[in-house]
């Protein structure tokens, strides 16, 4: 195939917001409630592929308020973009999966969550600025650990051990 000698290929297709969710259980009384709350973020990144060369990435955020023990609300977004990634080495396909695409798809899913959560009746909650390569490095130590963790332990029916 004539793919050895093409140039490498990263476009943006499309960015979208694939899924939005709003949960405001305690409304309105947490309205009338004094004390400002405390604020949690989740943070999860996606990839899979579409077709041959057109993978989508996702990058999803939970923002969950509580005052005291009660929820005010709970946001969840999933924006998505489609990208055209070929004739890119296999060693920097999984860091331009982790890293390259969320960092253009991210600053849409941090507006749209201010947006939702304003529209809700609350303050804007401004989400910080991700450094997806750190984010990206902490998943792959993570992974490695849990590979180290169950691998360690595995003893074969015939008492020799297995590795990963």
């Amino acid at each position: 195939m004539a793919d050895e000698n093409q140039q490498p290929v990263f476009q943006i297709q499309r960015v979208y917001l694939k899924d939005m969710s709003l949960e405001q259980p305690n409304s309105p009384a947490v309205f009338l409630e004094q004390e400002s709350p405390t604020i949690e973020i989740a943070v999860d990144v996606g990839a899979q592929p579409v077709a041959e060369g057109i993978i989508e990435s996702t990058v999803t955020i939970t923002v969950t308020a509580k005052v005291q023990d009660k929820v005010a609300f709970l946001v969840e977004g999933k924006q998505a973009g489609i990208f055209e990634i070929r004739n890119i080495p296999e060693e920097q396909l999984d860091p331009l999966l982790g890293i390259g695409c969320p960092n253009v798809i991210y600053p849409y899913l941090r507006a749209n969550i201010a947006d939702v959560i304003t529209r809700a009746g609350f303050p804007p909650v401004h989400l910080a600025e991700i450094n997806f390569e750190v984010f990206y490095q902490q998943r792959l130590e993570a992974f490695a650990q849990q590979q180290k963790e169950n691998g360690a332990g595995i003893v074969m029916a015939d008492g020799s051990a297995a590795r990963h």
